[in-house]
C-alpha cells in the first residue's frame, strides 16, 4: 500500500513531496473545509433545518488528495461522500446550502436528493443513490472524449460496496476493453451501509479487482493526503496521454454513519471507530505541516473562523430564498413541454390555486 506519511505524521523513508509551501496549506485548508461543512450540514439536519446529509469525517484526504490532481476541464462522476470534490474545483457555499435545501437556488432545482450534488459548471454529473450506476456513466463519457480527440479525463468514484454491483464490473470491464482516459476511485471506508467488507467481497484487496480487467491498478493508504494525491495525478497523467484507465483502492474508513439518517453503533463493533481515529487525516497532515513550518496556531484560528463566517452566511442566505418556481416540476426533460404535463400543471393550479407555494407564476397554455 503506497504511502508516504506515517499515522504519526512523518515521511515514510524515501519520500519527499514536491510541492510548495502553498500548495501543502491549501490541501489542509480544503480538507478543514469539508470536515467544518460536515459538522455544520449534520446539525442543520438534526434541527429539522435540511432533510438529509452524508458525512466525509475520516475520508477528507481520499476525497481532497485526488480532487486536487485533476484539471477544471476533467469530468467527476461522484458517489455520496464526494462533495469536497466540487468545493475544491471552486463551487460556492451558497450553491453547496441551496442544494441540501432544495430552493430555487439550486442547480438542480430541488429534483435530487439533498447531498447530492451536481453541477456542469464545474464538470460534475448528476447522480443517483443506486449503488454504482455512475460507473458505467464515466466510461461512456471517457469513450466519447477518446473519440472526440479531448485533452480530458473522467474520474469516477465509489466505496467498497460498489464493487461488488454488476455495474463496477460492467464499467470495469469495458474500461479495459476500450482504454478510456479513466481513473476509477475506490474510497474503501470498510463498511458499505451495514454490511463491513470481509462479508461482501472476499477479495483480500479491492484493487486486485482491476488488474482481473486489465487496469492498471494500485492501492494507497487513503488517510495520507500526499499519497492519494501523487498516485491519482500519475493515474490521470496517464489517462491523459492515452496509456489507459487505471483503479485506485484508497483504504481510509467511515467514521461516521452512512448518512444522517443511520446509527452506525447497531452494527458496528465497539471501538473499531476510535482505532481509526487515531489515524485521522487532518490530525496527520496538521503534525507533518507543524513539523516543517507551514502552519501555525495562527493559520489553524483564522481558517477556522474564515470558513465559520462563510457557513454562516451561506446558510442564513438560503435560509430566505424562495421554494424552486412550480412550473420547474413539469420543465427540463423535453425541450418543449408537452401537451399532457401542461395539462396536468394545469389541473394542479385548478385544484391547489396560483399561490400553491406563492411561486407559480400562472398556468402554461395549452
Amino acid at each position: 500500500m503506497h504511502q508516504i506519511l506515517t499515522p504519526e505524521g512523518i515521511l515514510a523513508a524515501g519520500q519527499q513531496p514536491q510541492l510548495s509551501s502553498e500548495e501543502l496549506k491549501r490541501m489542509l485548508r480544503l480538507m478543514l473545509k469539508v470536515r467544518t461543512v460536515d459538522q455544520r450540514m449534520l446539525n442543520l439536519q438534526r434541527q429539522g433545518r435540511i432533510a438529509f446529509h452524508g458525512m466525509t469525517t475520516g475520508e477528507e484526504a481520499a476525497v481532497i488528495g485526488s480532487a486536487l490532481a485533476l484539471k477544471p476541464t476533467d469530468w467527476v462522476f461522484a458517489a455520496l461522500r464526494q462533495s469536497g470534490v466540487m468545493l475544491t474545483r471552486g463551487w460556492p457555499l451558497r450553491k453547496f446550502v441551496a442544494q441540501s435545501m432544495g430552493n430555487s437556488e439550486d442547480a438542480l432545482k430541488g429534483k435530487m436528493q439533498p447531498c447530492h450534488y451536481a453541477d456542469r459548471g464545474v464538470n460534475q454529473v448528476s447522480w443517483s443513490s443506486v449503488i454504482g450506476t455512475q460507473l458505467p456513466h464515466a466510461v461512456g463519457a471517457a469513450y466519447g472524449m477518446r473519440l472526440q480527440k479531448k485533452n480530458e479525463v473522467a474520474i469516477a468514484y465509489c466505496g467498497d460496496g460498489a464493487t461488488s454491483s454488476s455495474d463496477f464490473h460492467v464499467a470495469a470491464n469495458f474500461a479495459g476493453v476500450w482504454k478510456v482516459p479513466l481513473v476509477l476511485f475506490i474510497q474503501n471506508n470498510q463498511w458499505a451501509i451495514s454490511v463491513p467488507r470481509e462479508r461482501q467481497t472476499a477479495t483480500a484487496k479491492l484493487s486486485d479487482k482491476g488488474q482481473a480487467y486489465g487496469l492498471e491498478s494500485v492501492q494507497v493508504d487513503g488517510n495520507d493526503v500526499l499519497a492519494v494525491y501523487e498516485v491519482t495525478q500519475r493515474a490521470v497523467d496517464r489517462a491523459r496521454l492515452g496509456d489507459g484507465p487505471t483503479l485506485i483502492e484508497a483504504v481510509t474508513y467511515r467514521r461516521s454513519g452512512h448518512s444522517s439518517s443511520d446509527d452506525p453503533d447497531k452494527y458496528r463493533p465497539g471501538g473499531e471507530a476510535e482505532g481509526w481515529e487515531k489515524k485521522d487525516p487532518i490530525d496527520r497532515f496538521t503534525t507533518y505541516l507543524r513539523s516543517i513550518g507551514a502552519w501555525t496556531d495562527a493559520d489553524q484560528s483564522a481558517t477556522e473562523l474564515e470558513f465559520g463566517a462563510e457557513l454562516d452566511d451561506a446558510i442564513r442566505h438560503n435560509e430566505t430564498v424562495a421554494p424552486p418556481n412550480l412550473r420547474s416540476l413539469v420543465e427540463d426533460v423535453y425541450a418543449e413541454v408537452p401537451w399532457h404535463l401542461r395539462e396536468q400543471f394545469d389541473q394542479m393550479i385548478a385544484v391547489c390555486g396560483e399561490d400553491f407555494t406563492g411561486t407559480a407564476e400562472g398556468k402554461f397554455p395549452l
